[in-house]
């Protein structure tokens, strides 16, 4: 092998019919020359046996990579890569040198001093007097790549923890498990009342907390690890067999138990937790979507541990897809109205009022009970929609039906949650007053205890503003809660309603008994209305009209009924009841 020397142009002595033209033979002589000026790193090198000793270096080289000429010539230029020669832009250039090709590339070579930079290379072979050679150009790219690196982290990576986003999770899951065809386990988790812990210890606790997750996450052993939004997560993971899955979503659970020690608090975070698994060439979408269905469920019973994806699942997500899309042309067809079950003084026998019940006249499955549908409502917010028709609807008929009787009937409508928090209640009821000319005092609103156990400015406020207007506040479902004793203290209610719970086994249960009597006694001296739900046997109406329980609603006096059928109904007890006591209770027919 010949020594190593410098490269000058007397060394440029070409083969005849090695180059193009005469200004390629020009240009290769005067080459050397050139070179030392120019801005860019070039380099020479040999190519023999495999390795590719440079020959030739310029001071922009020597720039570039910190060695001066005399320690670069010689050398293999793979010498720059230092513990990097697996990157996989080496293997093209090897090809490249071997079917003695141009190639470009990008690299992460290393200077003298050890620290990094990226280099795009640009190879072209020559052949001078009969031999191979190579002439590389290369230029440090080093900020552009660190923009691009940096682009790249904030187009792929949650900031917040480190872990991907949920859209390069996807893009990673298609491209790993498709491609690959293996099978895959998906697991999702939400953190259990976070939002109460970013309003109970700040924002950076808050923000600690999801770091931590994401740390304890990535140790999992899992093939991607997202933070797809808040505080939910999505893990993915090869598996072999199914009852293996298990392990892993114990693992993940295990991971994530122990308490949170963190600057300012020790916290025991809890998750729900919903996994799928797919076989091999099923769609990795497809089992993201069905874990995160499992999770939605978790999620409403968190206690009862990690929840796996079943088929009937898929089918109730379909469903409540389809109930939310027909209830946005349900309400724009106007196909609710109201079903209307009697209330009844439980000594004489005599209707003093009514609930309205809503009902969606589906044009397929026909009427179909609030259980069906009210949950979609409220979850997508077309429950406002509907609540201020329904008290025009309930308001309009209450009018209806007392507008001659000699003593009127209170009717109760249900308001939601949703509505108190995000519409003016007190507002929308005096607009529907005036507009139907019905008296507030026709009306009562029952409301759950969600309601009373929201600290939202303005819900005192507009509770106090409906009782001004003269409408009643009834509490629903009375007893089945945690706060009702403070809210009957706090909030202006005029009636509480007995839950049907406690109605079903009242003759059989002597705890039962005692609870309803207590509520009995505590609404007559707190000056309440009291209505027991649920009766259904002449047993149970005896023993709560002994206790002095004033009103009853339940199948025993009727079913819920078209406002139709309520009305003759209501003729018939009135007339039933004025042959019997010989007075008049109703005004003239409609």
């Amino acid at each position: 092998m010949k020594d190593f020397k410098e490269i000058t142009p007397k060394d440029f002595k070409l083969k005849p019919g090695a180059l193009d033209s005469d200004a390629d033979v020009l240009l290769a002589s005067v080459l050397p020359g050139l070179v030392e000026t120019l801005s860019d790193g070039v380099a020479i090198a040999r190519v023999a046996d495999g390795n590719a000793p440079l020959l030739y270096v310029n001071k922009a080289f020597e720039r570039l990579t910190g060695y001066q000429r005399h320690e670069a010539l010689g050398k293999d230029c793979r010498y720059l890569q230092g513990n990097e020669r697996e990157q996989p832009e080496v293997a093209l250039i090897r090809a490249a040198i071997t079917a003695c090709k141009p190639v470009d590339v990008t690299l992460r070579n290393y200077r003298k001093d050890g620290s990094a930079f990226w280099n795009s290379l640009s190879l072209r072979p020559i052949l001078v007097a009969g031999e191979q050679l190579y002439i590389g150009i290369l230029r440090d790219i080093s900020a552009v790549r660190q923009t691009e690196i940096a682009l790249d982290v904030a187009a792929n990576l949650d900031v917040a923890t480190g872990c991907l986003n949920r859209q390069s999770f996807m893009l990673a899951a298609q491209d790993r498990f498709a491609t690959n065809g293996e099978a895959v386990l998906i697991v999702k988790l939400d953190a259990i009342s976070f939002h109460d812990i970013n309003a109970g210890y700040g924002f950076d606790v808050g923000d600690a907390l999801l770091r931590e997750t994401g740390r304890r996450l990535l140790h999992t052993g899992a093939a991607l690890v997202s933070r797809f939004g808040a505080n939910e997560f999505g893990l993915a993971f090869a598996y072999s067999d199914d009852a293996g899955a298990h392990d892993i979503v114990t693992n993940v659970c295990a991971a994530l138990s122990t308490d949170y020690v963190i600057p300012g608090a020790n916290i025991a975070l809890r998750f729900a937790v919903g996994f799928a698994v797919g076989q091999p060439g099923a769609s990795v979408i497809s089992v993201i979507r069905n874990a995160g269905t499992a999770l939605r469920i978790a999620k409403s019973d968190p206690l009862s541990g990690p929840r796996r994806f079943q088929r009937a699942d898929e089918d109730e997500a379909r469903h409540r897809v389809r109930m939310t899309r027909e209830l946005k042309v349900a309400i724009a067809n106007d196909e609710f109205d109201y079903h209307y079950q009697p209330q009844i003084a439980l000594l004489t026998g005599e209707c003093v009022g009514a609930e309205a019940l809503i009902r969606w006249n589906h044009p397929l499955f026909g009427s179909q009970p609030p259980g069906r549908f009210i949950e979609a409502a409220e979850r997508t917010g077309l429950l406002l929609d509907l609540g201020e028709r329904g008290l025009a609807t309930v308001a309009a008929f209450a009018r209806r039906i007392n507008e001659a009787r000699e003593r009127p009937l209170r009717f109760s409508v249900n308001v939601s949650a949703t509505e108190f928090l995000h519409r003016d209640v007190a507002e929308i009821v005096s607009r529907v007053l005036r507009e139907t000319n019905a008296d507030p005092s026709w009306l009562t609103l029952e409301i759950t205890e969600s309601v009373f156990l929201n600290d939202t400015p303005g819900v005192l406020e507009a509770f106090r503003r409906l009782r001004d207007l003269g409408v009643g506040l009834s509490v629903d479902d009375f007893g089945t809660g945690y706060a009702s004793l403070r809210l009957l203290e706090t909030f202006p209610v005029t009636e509480i309603k007995i839950d049907r719970s406690f109605i079903c086994e009242l003759a059989a249960s002597p705890s039962k008994l005692v609870i309803v009597r207590s509520i009995i006694d505590l609404g007559r001296s707190l000056g309440l209305s009291v209505v027991a739900e649920g009766v259904e046997t002449e047993a149970q109406r005896a023993l709560l009209a002994g206790m002095g329980c004033p009103t009853g609603q339940g199948f025993l006096y009727g079913f819920p009924a078209t406002d139709e059928d309520f009305a003759a109904g209501l003729r018939r007890t009135d007339d039933l009841l004025q042959s019997r006591i010989g007075h008049r209770v109703s005004g003239p027919r409609e």
